[in-house]
């Protein structure tokens, strides 16, 4: 099997090979370029000590990017592409790094340290493709397997549960037993890794196409970094517009939204708020009241807590906050809804609102009548610049002012000529609305 390399790994492989070291491409690149997939990171291992590296490649330019495990990196066309000698780890003491690495001249070690088989892979156009723990097996039949022992594997770095989990998820893999066993088992180390890093790999793995799968089968994991959802497995919902469980509800929305970061954190977070708000009303049916403003406030604090940036939080949040948006029967109360929603915020909504619905009873699901109307009016609305929000207003409150209007009164006039306005019952004009207040 001969996989194309792009020229500038090509060049380091070879400065490497006729200097007498060995050196290979490993890792995900391999993994990604077997499966007919665009690779992205090309790393390099090899047997070159750091110091080795460095001389042999004094004429380029390095940045020490982790020298003490063994990674230097070389800076091509203002690439940073990482070179790591062979190394051994020893004991990990923090579920995260291991106290000591020692620097070997075997391949067969270094590749022996590493997480999953389908990763476990190396590569260089003279030796050809290296695969000594059954990756090329593994990608064949759709299996993540950790290399070797797998409790040992998650006891080692706790990431590495979740790393498992992402590879299931967007490449459509299933766990192997006892791969699944140990992350079931250990679920718990991942209190041990930073939130960053967890919501680096929570991103990537709510992308997946095998999303569904994932989030379903491993509940129980997910509960350990976001413990709001352990109340909703198997939360039984009573009334015939309910087809699932809530956690079940929740993981068929979030695979049916399409793969955007920020869309499918909301559908994830979405109805967290249904189990300290939900009641029996008189027939026995599941009510909810208030359940997405609550949700909205349970999502701030999880993505907080996440160390998410604001700008995910905020957007996050007040999608959540106001999933439950209904698409209006007549345009006037869309522009009513517009004082506080933008044109695409009504976007996003309509298309939470088809995943949630998607994931209630067969004749509970269809909103797509409605929807087209909603996008019908939106687009007049926006083509003729209709007036929906005060700053399109022809009246401000300077003018207010002027005829005597002071503090809060001011704003419920505005409100109130803005409402006439949407309502069809004047013109947007200073004349039309100023004489309203006369």
């Amino acid at each position: 099997m001969r996989i194309e390399i792009p020229d500038k790994i090509n060049n380091i492989i070879n400065r490497f090979q006729k200097n007498g070291y060995e050196a290979y491409c490993v890792g995900g690149s391999i993994r990604d370029s077997i499966m007919g997939a665009k690779a992205y990171d090309w790393d390099i291992t090899t047997s070159a000590l750091p110091a080795e590296t460095k001389e042999l490649f004094k004429d380029e330019k390095i940045i020490e990017t982790g020298i003490k495990h063994g990674t230097v990196s070389i800076i091509k066309d203002h690439e940073a592409i990482e070179v790591t000698t062979f190394r051994i780890d020893g004991e990990y003491s923090d579920n995260r790094h291991p106290e000591q690495v020692s620097f070997t001249r075997s391949l067969k070690e270094d590749l022996k340290r590493r997480d999953f088989t389908v990763n476990a892979l190396a590569y260089s156009h003279s030796s050809g493709l290296i695969d000594l723990y059954g990756g090329i097996s593994d990608i064949e039949n759709k299996i993540i397997r950790t290399v070797g022992d797998a409790e040992k594997r998650f006891n080692e770095d706790g990431l590495r549960i979740m790393r498992a989990l992402r590879f299931a998820s967007t490449l459509n893999f299933t766990i192997e037993e006892e791969t699944k066993k140990a992350i079931h088992e250990q679920k718990e180390l991942l209190k041990n890794i930073s939130a960053e890093r967890i919501a680096v790999e929570l991103n990537k793995l709510l992308l997946g196409n095998n999303v569904f799968n994932i989030l379903t089968e491993f509940a129980d994991v997910f509960s350990v970094i976001i413990p709001e959802i352990e109340p909703c497995i198997d939360f039984k919902q009573y009334g015939k517009k309910h087809a699932y469980d809530v956690w079940t509800h929740i993981c068929h929305t979030v695979d049916t939204i399409p793969a955007d970061r920020i869309l499918r954190l909301t559908m994830l977070l979405h109805d967290l708020g249904k189990v300290p708000t939900h009641k029996l009303n008189e027939n026995g049916d599941s009510t909810f009241k208030n359940h997405a403003t609550v949700g909205g406030e349970m999502a701030k604090e999880i993505l907080t807590r996440l160390r998410y940036d604001k700008k995910t939080i905020n957007k996050v949040s007040f999608l959540v906050s106001h999933h439950d948006f209904e698409p209006p029967e007549t345009k006037i109360e869309l522009k009513k809804k517009m004082k506080i929603l933008t044109a695409e915020d009504v976007r996003t909504l309509l298309t939470i609102k088809k995943s949630d619905r998607g994931a209630l009873s067969e004749s509970f699901r269809d909103i797509s009548k409605e929807s087209s109307q909603v996008l019908v009016w939106l687009k007049e609305i926006e083509e003729n610049n209709e007036c929906v929000t005060l700053a399109q207003l022809k009246v401000t409150g300077s003018d207010l002012i002027k005829l005597g209007f002071k503090n809060e009164e001011i704003g419920q006039k505005l409100d109130y000529l803005l409402d006439n306005v949407i309502e069809e019952k004047a013109e947007n004009s200073k004349t039309a609305l100023l004489s309203l207040l006369s």
